[in-house]
């Protein structure tokens, strides 16, 4: 089984969308400039390290980057059994798998960004990964620092970052430290994320989601909270609410992963940190980081050295000779006809639902697997939406 994972604030790289200007998927940016009023373009393509390191524009950069590896790879059919997200890519996650439309997704993302922003301005912080200590050890340094510092990642073994008050969080080094602690580096952030600084944005946020309605899912996605797969919209709201001001356990998110019997990670998004925790946390499975249009090939030879023994590969299209896509005729709100269910069989010309008042006609002849797209999410011109077995 593969996961999909998607990075959080942090990962962002002055000129991260340029290798993507002229693929399909740029499509995207501008679509989320709409939505945003903010011209995302010009954040990944201009931006320097200073601006993007405003939260307001990290986690908006971050999160439309990680849609655009997304949506290339889905254009190539391949589909996860579970997915999760760092902090803010959890909201990457809860976009991908449907739960939260593109536009909710968007909107919610600059929520967040600027509530979070303003809670930093309320009460500044800092975070710092604390490298080679225990996770207990790490605890205990922030306790005995006797000030406003607290554990905000467990990221990986022997990879903690705390946050909290510059004074709190200098205290806490020390003594890290002092108990055998190999270094700690100092995170470009512009707050204590994670920790009681953020509670102000709380109450904010809830407003956002509420109005966002996160949906159901086919496809669980592992929380930074509990580290346990969710697939029921109405558990978002707690979730996210709680995720604001409290830790992410994202080491037991990948143990989880590991228990749930997925054998491939695949890192969708810029940076490639996620991947290095993976292979620090897990054993046996297999990892791949993916964030420009130049690594797909490899991607799609990495899905296919994990097929089954004599499946068939169409080497020209980079999809299995067994499976055809239906893609989106126009950009727009999916909506699929209700009698048309998974294990149907398709004939060539059968339409599967619509983009507004365009209909989704498919070209292939064969078993629908199962949508990709979900009733209600906006899509994108030749974003997939089902996909096929040829018969």
């Amino acid at each position: 089984m593969l996961a999909f994972t998607f990075p959080g604030q942090g990962s962002q790289r002055p000129g991260m969308g340029r290798p993507w200007t002229e693929h399909d998927s740029w499509d995207l940016v501008e679509e989320a400039s709409d939505v945003s009023g903010r011209d995302v373009g010009r954040l990944l393509l201009d931006a320097d390290a200073e601006e993007l390191k405003d939260t307001r524009n990290a986690q908006l950069t971050t999160f439309v980057s990680s849609l655009m590896v997304l949506d290339a790879v889905e254009r190539f059919g391949v589909e996860p059994s579970f997915c999760a997200g760092h902090s803010l890519g959890e909201y990457t996650a809860l976009t991908a798998t449907g739960a939260l439309g593109f536009d909710d997704g968007v909107r919610l993302v600059v929520e967040r960004a600027e509530a979070m922003h303003e809670a930093g301005q309320s009460n500044p912080g800092t975070m710092s990964a604390i490298l080679g200590l225990d996770d207990e050890l790490v605890e205990v340094a922030c306790r005995r620092a006797d000030s406003d510092v607290w554990v905000a990642n467990f990221n990986a073994p022997g990879q903690v970052v705390i946050a909290g008050s510059a004074e709190g969080v200098a205290r806490a080094v020390e003594i890290a430290k002092e108990l055998g602690a190999k270094k700690a580096i100092s995170l470009p952030v512009s707050g204590a994320f994670h920790t009681p600084f953020m509670t102000p944005a709380r109450e904010r946020l809830r407003v956002a989601i509420g109005a966002a309605q996160p949906r159901d899912t086919e496809v669980p996605i592992v929380s930074n909270v509990d580290a346990i797969a969710h697939d029921h919209g109405d558990e978002w709201a707690s979730l996210l609410s709680a995720q604001l001001s409290s830790p992410v356990r994202w080491k037991q998110c990948l143990l989880t992963i590991a228990d749930l019997g997925v054998t491939g990670l695949a890192e969708l998004g810029p940076g490639g940190v996620l991947t290095g925790m993976a292979k620090r946390t897990l054993e046996g499975v297999r990892t791949i980081s993916v964030a420009t249009p130049d690594e797909l090939d490899k991607f799609i030879e990495w899905v296919n050295n994990a097929a089954p023994t004599g499946l068939q590969r169409h080497e020209g299209e980079h999809l299995f000779v067994v499976e055809r896509l239906v893609v989106s005729p126009a950009s727009g709100v999916f909506t699929p006809i209700a009698t048309v269910q998974a294990g149907d069989r398709i004939s060539i010309g059968q339409s599967l639902g619509s983009i507004g008042d365009t209909p989704v006609v498919s070209v292939f002849e064969g078993i629908l697997q199962s949508f990709i797209a979900v009733e209600g999410e906006r899509v994108t011109l030749r974003q997939p939406i089902a996909w096929l077995r040829t018969i």
